[in-house]
């Protein structure tokens, strides 16, 4: 593993004299492999974007360990720079992420200039530009943020993020400001960037096909705790915890018609003994559901209990057990007894994969799956397949 989150987590003051403390990531422990693409997946508020900047050290942990190559990071803000140029983050909106009062050039050349990266002259501003397939590189060295597209704004801050050559790359969800018909081409991008030049990517979505899409691994993550997590094939084919089926459920799926032939509507999960489809919502006598803000330092407990159709009295004493071999975690404790995967969500009757498409448009080679349980089939993101 390149680099590990041993037990991170984060905690806010939400006043200056009740003492309320919001945990925005609770306990979490995530590794990343060498030159692989893992994926933390969850809804908004669950706390991917507070692991993420920890992780980069944008912020400082409550508590927890980080090591990169087996070393233990410390926590002091020494050797910070050092650190920048192995692990660098992807912002989620380029335009807030851009300084709209400078062109590319400055922007690609800072990084170089502070990291001391050889030298930075147009030429080298030009070779980033164009590995990340702004070409010609020199029509865009001389343009401001306002003067390009969503699409060629997101590319700028990778390769900005690239200047320095890092081995570690933290995408905040690189996509989800952008139009559905490029989105694509930065998965894509993200992909090559991996598999040429062997970089370590955590990809962070709440967009679970996406996931299924691009990850090797992936994690999903609900109110500041991961539940589940392993190889994405399995993770989407047979989701164990009824959080990830629930995300399965509400993703968009051509081969699924909602309300037709007992087959859930998306954000229903099925509930044995309650016919074919219930409503998610809070078990009977339990509390209503607590918004982000008023999250308070974790329960002991699974955090999906109040929304979990399975929901028993162990639920609120105990976390879910690890499920199944290599390390996968989410089965509630009735899992056995409960539902497969959602309609749509498993492997059976999915459409082929469609070939890879590369930032030009033309078609590629599909990339090398690695024997231990990747994917080889399944929906582009966001995208009929």
């Amino acid at each position: 593993m390149i680099l590990q989150a041993r037990e991170i987590s984060r905690t806010f003051r939400t006043g200056r004299t009740s003492g309320a403390v919001l945990t925005a990531v609770d306990s979490v422990s995530l590794d990343l492999p060498r030159a692989s693409i893992t994926s933390l997946v969850g809804e908004s508020g669950s706390g991917k974007s507070t692991l993420a900047r920890v992780m980069a050290r944008l912020m400082p942990a409550s508590s927890g360990q980080l090591l990169l190559d087996g070393q233990v990071i410390p926590a002091s803000q020494r050797r910070r720079r050092d650190y920048a140029s192995d692990v660098q983050m992807i912002l989620q909106d380029p335009c807030a992420s851009l300084n709209p009062v400078h062109d590319v050039r400055y922007h690609l050349s800072r990084p170089l200039r502070i990291h001391h990266a050889a030298s930075h002259d147009d030429d080298q501003i030009t070779e980033l530009l164009e590995r990340v397939a702004l070409t010609p590189g020199g029509q865009f060295i001389d343009k401001y943020p306002h003067e390009l597209s969503g699409g060629q704004r997101q590319r700028v801050a990778i390769a900005r993020a690239l200047a320095v050559r890092p081995r570690i790359l933290l995408a905040d969800e690189p996509v989800s400001m952008l139009d559905v018909s490029i989105r694509l081409g930065v998965l894509n991008l993200l992909a090559d960037l991996r598999e040429k030049e062997a970089l370590t990517i955590l990809y962070i979505t709440h967009d679970i096909a996406s996931a299924r899409y691009l990850a090797d691994q992936v994690a999903v993550m609900y109110r500041g705790q991961i539940v589940e997590s392993g190889p994405a094939i399995e993770v989407s084919d047979n989701p164990a915890h009824p959080y990830t089926q629930l995300l399965l459920s509400a993703a968009p799926d051509p081969g699924r018609t909602p309300g037709l032939s007992g087959q859930p509507r998306p954000g229903t999960l099925p509930v044995p003994g309650t016919g074919p489809t219930a409503e998610i919502g809070p078990v009977p006598d339990a509390a209503p559901v607590p918004g982000a803000a008023a999250r308070q330092v974790a329960a002991p407990g699974c955090q999906f209990r109040q929304r979990c159709p399975h929901a028993m009295p162990l639920c609120a004493e105990a976390t879910p057990p690890r499920a199944g071999g290599g390390g996968r975690r989410g089965a509630p404790p009735a899992a056995g007894a409960g539902p497969g995967p959602p309609p749509g969500g498993g492997g059976a009757g999915r459409r082929a994969r469609q070939p890879v498409l590369a930032a030009s448009g033309r078609p590629r080679s599909q990339r090398t799956r690695a024997a231990a349980g990747r994917r080889t089939h399944g929906h582009g993101p966001g995208l009929a397949p």
